[in-house]
């Protein structure tokens, strides 16, 4: 529940799974730069989140997503940030063309085993785990300034 101070952000956040292994990207510019994570962004205004994610993945990595698994939704908030971002997390497992780089993300495969959880956002560690075994989750994060966790939840639905 927002407090009076607080305003919300939709975006979008989208893993390809094709077990045994994941399609991450590397973020090259923005928030997030220098982690690995999943393709995604903002929500358009007009457009669903299947939408938004589909068009993410796209424009993220080159691929043409044909359909998503919804599995969470994830609020984070940031430490003297009024703005909390709800992040609808799915996964991807069909989709057609090659990932390509794009001049946000550079994709690449990981075996399952061999995700980089310390190259990637903090919070992944909590909730990764109950997505690639498609256990549908929420969950809520507060970071500080220095992206460090200070509180967490995240439970299965």
């Amino acid at each position: 529940m927002l407090k009076p101070h607080q305003t919300k952000k939709v975006l979008t956040l989208c893993i390809v799974h094709q077990h045994p292994r994941v399609l991450l990207g590397m973020k090259k510019r923005g928030f997030g730069e220098g982690r690995w994570n999943g393709f995604g962004g903002k929500v358009e205004k007009g457009e669903s989140i299947e939408e938004a994610t589909k068009r993410e993945c796209f424009e993220e990595a080159g691929i043409t997503v044909r359909s998503i698994e919804p599995l969470g939704t994830v609020h984070f908030e940031f430490q003297g940030n009024p703005e909390i971002l709800e992040v609808h997390i799915s996964k991807a497992v069909e989709f057609e063309g090659d990932p390509v780089e794009s001049d946000e993300m550079r994709p690449q495969w990981f075996e399952i085993a061999d995700i980089p959880f310390g190259l990637m956002w903090p919070d992944d560690r909590y909730w990764v785990p109950l997505f690639l075994k498609g256990i549908k989750f929420s969950g809520r994060f507060l970071f500080d300034e220095d992206q460090r966790i200070l509180e967490h939840d995240v439970h299965p639905l």
